[in-house]
């Protein structure tokens, strides 16, 4: 029996920008999903959603990483099992994390020996198999840890502050937010373009102030992009409810992370006001979630 977890991520900024070739600065933190996997007579799958084979309507990503894995394994049967902090369908990268998990997992099972590179590119094809379209942000960060900044795959300085998440509850599709701006970019590319870039743009300024660890600047940066990103219609009044009840309460950004439409946002914090930011964000009537940066990615895990 194996053990593997994979860390979910947030954006400090990139979002969309980074389907189209932009860059993006994306930052793993400490909360996980463990796939745990044994050899059996045929494929059981389970997690919450609940028991099955493989199966493209349940469990999408977890059936396509045991199919790509026994194209190239001695794995016939496997019993996987999904424990997952992660909220699904939250933004915060929760199918790159059960991807990457679930393919070191049966890479340490079938003895592949697959380098940690290799696990991203597998990931991300699996991601973009499944959406019809996915950047490799969230698989590479997923499998590597810490801060990156993609697609140059650059390692940045890990953060320091605390970081508050905003969990709205509510499901959001990637595939349809993603298409839905792809249709205002066809609809008015003179327009939306520009916005791409500067979103684009803001991580390469960011990456600096990344480095000195200059966090009052990282936040006007990512307020900017919480407006950039409300501009190509991924906000909304409940995310901005999150982001501005944030921001009122000490945060020192606010903003949207991942798909949008729902899901999840992001603050950055300072230690004295974390406790406030969290009880402004479960008094706007979302789940509040206290973590921070890991420079790990993913990992074996011990059996006790």
């Amino acid at each position: 029996m194996i053990t593997c977890s994979a860390p979910g991520k947030v954006y400090l900024f990139g979002e969309h920008a980074v389907v189209y070739g932009q860059s993006a600065i994306c930052c793993a933190i400490d909360i996980r999903t463990r796939v745990q996997v044994e050899r059996c007579d045929s494929v059981i799958i389970q997690s919450v959603l609940g028991r099955t084979g493989i199966d493209y309507n349940i469990h999408p990503y977890v059936s396509r990483a045991v199919e790509k894995m026994q194209e190239q394994a001695d794995i016939k049967g496997v019993h996987v099992r999904v424990d997952s902090e992660l909220p699904v369908g939250s933004g915060l990268g929760s199918s790159a994390a059960v991807t990457v998990a679930t393919l070191q997992a049966l890479s340490y099972l079938s003895d592949s020996g697959l380098k940690l590179e290799e696990i991203a590119i597998m990931g991300h094809e699996i991601e973009k198999e499944v959406q019809g379209n996915a950047s490799p942000t969230d698989t590479y960060v997923s499998t590597m840890g810490g801060v990156v900044m993609i697609p140059q795959r650059r390692k940045l300085q890990a953060l320091d502050c605390i970081i508050v998440i905003g969990n709205t509850g509510r499901f959001s599709s990637t595939r349809e937010l993603v298409a839905s701006v792809a249709k205002l970019k066809k609809e008015f590319p003179e327009v939306i373009d520009p916005i791409l870039s500067n979103i684009g743009n803001m991580s390469h300024i960011a990456e600096e102030y990344v480095s000195r660890k200059d966090y009052a600047t990282i936040g006007k940066l990512m307020n900017v992009n919480h407006g950039l990103l409300d501009a190509i219609g991924v906000g909304g009044a409940e995310l901005s409810a999150l982001v501005y009840a944030a921001r009122n309460n000490g945060a020192i950004a606010a903003k949207i992370t991942g798909a949008g439409g729902g899901g999840c946002m992001v603050a950055l914090a300072d230690g004295p006001s974390t406790g406030k930011i969290a009880k402004a964000i479960t008094d706007a009537g979302a789940e509040a979630i206290i973590t921070r940066n890991t420079h790990e990615g993913v990992r074996l895990e011990p059996h006790k």
